[in-house]
């Protein structure tokens, strides 16, 4: 990791909603379509209803999954009472990134204001991979991926990234 080349990662999607389908699932697949811009790979693409145990049962076979290094969940951040994505994520986080969630909410106030209280945008840790959850709205997932995931998913971004770290995540 001492030069400063492109490191293509296996990313995994999870779409959150009742609702959608591959067919309408823009949000998903505007993860998907920035993601192999950037260059990454997707290892796996799934839609489940808001239902934590199994929001939690696809994101355990993937951070189970060593040739997966990231997993992107789009939403069920909401405070609705069917909203369970953080409930479902976080047991399963070794460590939690904070600062994604604000640095989102932080971003998406220059988008919409106080409405982004309602984000409970989450990022974490989990047997060394990578995992963030963003809202449902495609908006959302432009901002989450454009102006934080993508330079931090590139090992090329100065002064640090997420990419430098992944040999060190499994050291004990």
């Amino acid at each position: 990791m001492n030069e400063m080349s492109f490191l293509p990662l296996a990313i995994a999607v999870l779409t959150v909603s009742d609702t959608r389908t591959e067919a309408d699932d823009s949000s998903g697949q505007t993860l998907v379509d920035r993601l192999t811009a950037a260059g990454h790979r997707l290892a796996a693409r799934a839609i489940v209803p808001d239902d934590i145990y199994r929001i939690r049962a696809v994101v355990s076979g993937w951070i189970a999954d060593p040739d997966v290094a990231v997993v992107l969940v789009t939403g069920g951040t909401g405070i609705t009472s069917r909203d369970s994505t953080p409930e479902a994520v976080r047991p399963l986080l070794d460590k939690e990134i904070a600062g994604f969630g604000e640095l989102f909410r932080l971003l998406s106030w220059e988008e919409i204001g106080a409405s982004t209280l309602q984000s409970r945008a989450l990022g974490g840790l989990a047997n060394a991979t990578f995992i963030f959850c963003l809202p449902g709205s495609t908006g959302a997932c432009r901002t989450g991926w454009d102006r934080i995931l993508q330079p931090q998913l590139d090992a090329r971004t100065r002064p640090c990234n997420f990419v430098e770290l992944l040999p060190r995540l499994r050291e004990r």
